[in-house]
């Protein structure tokens, strides 16, 4: 009988009428190995393989008989009167979950992940979120101490925040902007130092004209990177963080102006111009600094906005 198994959140097995756990495959060993065969569904795995996986390289003596019980104890539990003919079965010196026998979730996660790599934005977007629904939970959440639980988790957790990515990239390709601040937002919490992610979330604010937020989304990613990497953002997401300047300024004259004040000290005091993305965000009409008494335009410039500013807080 076909087995449908999740393993993305807690444990669960479906067989026909019957819904098993983790507690209902005879112990933590049994459970873990059916883990194991699920991670590599339809590739057979060794039992020197499963013995050095379960005991972490300090296997007992007896560790070949003892694994050889665990796996009767789990085709008991998992395939009852079907030995032979259900899911788990002998295969080339070990143990393997047939594959046509098995609807496991993270298989169709794996292959909508796929199908979206190799599909248009229009087509991707769909399958994205189908995958991303499957996403309900860590992988393998019931397993907290083996090592290649933790692998396998982390593995999975970054591919959904890359799928996250794609959907706000699909999203805004097709031109849902406000799905695209959606799902960029919850791949940038899930790793913040994602340059990518940020990307994503800024072009979604500038796609959607939600010009300030995404210049505070640019402003925290940032700082963040320059806490934690030491870097700055990448050509990408400056281009994306000259556009916003260059929208929010056009529809604000005076912030038009202080923009201009501020790019004007700024090449005063390095005594070099700024890069030209970031020139080419104030209007050619509004740069109006003479030589000479730039300085003290430039000041009062800034000084009058954020006079009107604090008064207006």
């Amino acid at each position: 009988m076909p087995i449908s198994v999740k393993i993305i959140g807690n444990l669960q097995v479906h067989r026909g009428e019957s819904v098993l756990t983790a507690a209902s495959l005879g112990g933590p060993k049994p459970r873990q190995i059916f883990e194991i065969l699920l991670l590599n569904l339809g590739t057979p795995v060794s039992k020197d393989r499963l013995i050095d996986l379960l005991w972490g390289g300090r296997a007992p003596g007896e560790a070949l008989a003892t694994l050889e019980s665990y796996v009767s104890v789990l085709r008991r539990n998992l395939q009852p009167g079907c030995a032979k003919t259900g899911p788990l079965r002998t295969a080339n010196g070990g143990y393997v979950l047939e594959q046509s026998l098995v609807d496991l979730d993270l298989h169709r996660f794996n292959a909508l992940m796929l199908r979206a790599e190799q599909s248009t934005p229009a087509e991707a977007y769909p399958l994205l979120v189908e995958a991303l629904a499957l996403a309900t939970g860590p992988l393998l959440s019931d397993e907290l101490a083996p090592e290649w639980a933790e692998e396998a988790r982390e593995n999975h957790a970054a591919d959904v925040t890359a799928l996250q990515v794609m959907a706000a990239e699909a999203a805004r390709a097709s031109g849902q902007a406000d799905k695209a601040v959606h799902w960029s937002q919850q791949a940038v919490a899930a790793e913040p130092l994602n340059e990518r992610a940020w990307s994503a979330l800024v072009s979604g604010y500038e796609a959607a004209g939600r010009y300030s937020e995404g210049l505070q989304a640019y402003d925290k990613c940032r700082r963040l990177l320059d806490r934690d990497l030491g870097c700055t953002p990448g050509p990408g997401l400056r281009a994306a963080h000259a556009r916003l300047l260059q929208a929010t300024a056009a529809s604000d004259g005076d912030l038009s102006e202080v923009l201009e004040a501020l790019l004007y000290l700024n090449d005063q005091m390095h005594s070099r111009p700024l890069q030209p993305a970031a020139r080419a965000a104030v209007p050619v009409k509004s740069r109006s600094f003479p030589a000479g008494a730039g300085h003290e335009r430039a000041g009062r410039v800034i000084s009058t906005f954020l006079n009107r500013a604090l008064a207006n807080a």
